[in-house]
């Protein structure tokens, strides 16, 4: 089974062959009808009407150099990316969706093996759904650890900066 066969809709999400169109918001919750997802909009938006970028065109697009798309590619993280007859990469909307989807994936501080191994099982198709769920369950949960840390970590800062406010007013008052 290839990346583009299969098309399925999750969530509010439109799946195909397993790489999201559109990345879902992370809990159900009532939306608009005509939202997306839950990603901001890119600094440079898409050209309307078109499906084939140059490999410059994507890194200007996704904040990626042209050596972590190659990269990407490389190491199997970025599905086959099509070429013309000259050799040059042709990225395609859903090319653009799967980088989408592995930048919030990077920022949430996924290792890029467990990034590459999950790209492996997308590929390998629905049988695979059970373990990807694993995967991303397991992520899932060092984040909310992480967030909870970094809540901690927030919480002292905000002590310490009550106190310096609390000890600059008092001197401002004498």
């Amino acid at each position: 089974m290839t990346v583009t066969q299969s098309e399925l809709v999750t969530g509010g999400a439109t799946m195909t062959g397993g790489l999201p169109e559109t990345v879902p918001c992370p809990r159900p919750r009532p939306r608009p009808a005509t939202a997306q997802g839950c990603g901001t909009s890119p600094a440079h938006p898409r050209p309307t009407g078109r499906d084939q970028y140059t490999i410059s065109e994507v890194a200007e697009h996704t904040g990626l150099s042209a050596h972590t798309l190659r990269w990407y590619e490389r190491i199997g993280l970025m599905p086959h990316v099509d070429r013309t007859h000259t050799g040059q990469r042709r990225f395609t909307n859903r090319d653009l969706d799967w980088l989408n989807l592995v930048s919030k994936l990077r920022l949430t501080g996924m290792p890029v093996a467990d990034m590459v191994r999950y790209a492996e099982l997308v590929r390998a198709g629905e049988s695979t759904f059970a373990e990807r769920e694993q995967l991303l369950t397991e992520h899932r949960e060092d984040v909310r650890q992480r967030i909870a840390e970094l809540q901690s970590t927030l919480d002292v800062l905000d002590y310490k900066i009550d106190i310096y406010a609390d000890a600059r007013r008092a001197s401002e008052r004498f």
